[in-house]
């Protein structure tokens, strides 16, 4: 059940994060896309997924996520093409919220999948060759890593040479320091799952 959930859990940030990237917001005055917000959590998540199913199964789930938001988005560009039933009135505000940037649906899994990865390999490095203990620690090292690297491809792919590079950096900056806080206020999840047994880690 707990695999299960967390699993669910793990893809569904994943579809809400990329959704919100499409807005670029103020938040505490700096610039920063919307999906910031709830992104982050992906990376515990993630090591609760590892948590459970191992290392493999948790590359299986990175790149499933990867595969079901690009799906989402083609979905969103297919429906916000069609022509809507004249009927029911105006519709354009589908294609308006919802038709996706194509540049920053491919920024996005790109940086996804790059930082989430590196993240498997680091939580299992720890868990493997450093210690299964310090559960909270495991994670703060693996995001501490992965979190700056899924910034910056992120941000570079998706806004450089769109925006002026003081505002590029300052949606980094911003990515930085909300992930980082979020890191710090989700360390105790990674108590909500059972360890798996040592020889299942792989």
């Amino acid at each position: 059940m707990a695999t299960i959930i967390v699993v669910s859990a793990y893809i569904a940030a994943q579809m809400l994060s990329d959704i919100t990237s499409l807005k670029i917001v103020l938040f505490l005055g700096m610039s920063m896309d919307a999906g910031t917000f709830i992104y982050p959590i992906t990376f515990t998540l993630r090591d609760l997924v590892h948590k459970t199913v191992g290392r493999k199964g948790a590359v299986t789930v990175v790149i499933s996520a990867a595969a079901i938001n690009l799906c989402m988005a083609l979905l969103f560009w297919i429906v916000a093409k069609l022509p809507g039933d004249p009927a029911v009135g105006d519709q354009t505000a589908f294609a308006k919220v919802l038709s996706p940037v194509w540049r920053i649906v491919i920024a996005s899994i790109i940086a996804e999948v790059i930082a989430e990865l590196l993240d498997t390999e680091i939580y299992h490095l720890w868990v493997t060759r450093i210690t299964r203990r310090y559960q909270w620690l495991r994670v703060l090292c693996s995001n501490g890593l992965s979190v700056p690297v899924d910034s910056l491809v992120f941000v570079w792919l998706a806004f450089g040479g769109v925006y002026p590079p003081a505002v590029v950096w300052s949606i980094f900056l911003a990515n930085i320091l909300l992930k980082g806080a979020t890191t710090l206020l989700s360390l105790p999840m990674i108590y909500l799952v059972k360890e798996r047994e040592p020889n299942q880690q792989n």
